[in-house]
């Protein structure tokens, strides 16, 4: 394989037309949702990850876990963590059954931020998807996207 691949080509476009869409969503999504609620992206994604914890056997996330939801590395995840238990939105304590543990709830302010928040990311994120079908070679991405099964 040579760097002219026609193959080799064809997928490093595939990857440029899917790093594109991704960047589009994003920047789509995080002004909506820092005007309308002062909230980022990542802040969402984190408070959406915890909101779906429960406490039943494996209900709890570790720290790396949540960062492995929210594509963070560990100590940023932890310092945004922080930033949001700064402004009440989580609280962290101590795993009853490990005291080396560490766990994070979203508090009641964060539960209503969040569910005040939904409607606004969903909705970005519809609007993202409908302006990238004007490019068409995002057209078979944006489709790709739709098409997927909602989670279990």
């Amino acid at each position: 394989m040579t760097a002219t691949d026609p193959a080799l080509t064809a997928l490093a476009q595939g990857w440029c037309a899917l790093s594109l869409l991704h960047g589009r969503i994003e920047t789509h999504i995080e002004r909506a949702l820092q005007s309308k609620h002062d909230l980022s992206v990542r802040e969402y994604s984190l408070l959406d990850v915890l909101s779906r914890q429960h406490n039943g056997e494996g209900g709890h996330l570790q720290m790396k876990q949540v960062a492995d939801a929210v594509v963070l590395s560990q100590s940023a995840t932890t310092r945004l963590v922080t930033r949001l238990e700064d402004r009440g939105l989580l609280s962290r304590y101590l795993c009853p059954t490990d005291r080396r543990g560490i766990y994070t709830d979203v508090t009641p302010a964060g539960l209503t931020l969040l569910e005040e928040a939904r409607p606004t990311n969903e909705s970005a994120l519809r609007e993202a998807l409908d302006e990238a079908t004007k490019s068409p070679e995002l057209v078979p991405l944006v489709r790709a996207v739709e098409s997927l099964p909602a989670p279990a």
